[in-house]
């Protein structure tokens, strides 16, 4: 009787663990993992430096991306740096960005 019983929930243990398993999955078939959730990143376009303009004992300021920006203003996710009359500095994750405005020395 001792050995009916064991056998019996021998049985019942060892179907239960089978029936956890797909029997139509095709061989060495495995669930997929859940993906880890990434973060977005946002790309942010440069700024583009239009115009800077200086007038006597004011701070320079500077159009960029079509709006007027001074010293310690940010942009697009910019902090402005300094802005003098030839070129306005931009800084963003320890890294600098120095925009120029163009030459107008055009050779034809």
């Amino acid at each position: 009787m001792v050995k009916f019983i064991s056998a019996a929930v021998l049985l019942v243990c060892s179907s239960h663990s089978f029936a956890a398993q797909d029997p139509t999955a095709p061989l060495n078939w495995q669930k997929p993992t859940v993906p880890q959730e990434t973060k977005k990143v946002v790309n942010r376009p440069l700024p583009k430096l239009e115009s800077i303009v200086c007038s006597g004992d004011v701070a320079c300021k500077a159009v960029v991306s079509g709006q007027v920006v001074v010293a310690g203003d940010s942009i697009s996710g910019y902090q402005v740096k300094n802005v003098e009359s030839e070129h306005v500095v931009l800084s963003r994750g320890g890294k600098q960005l120095n925009l120029k405005l163009f030459a107008l020395d055009i050779k034809q």
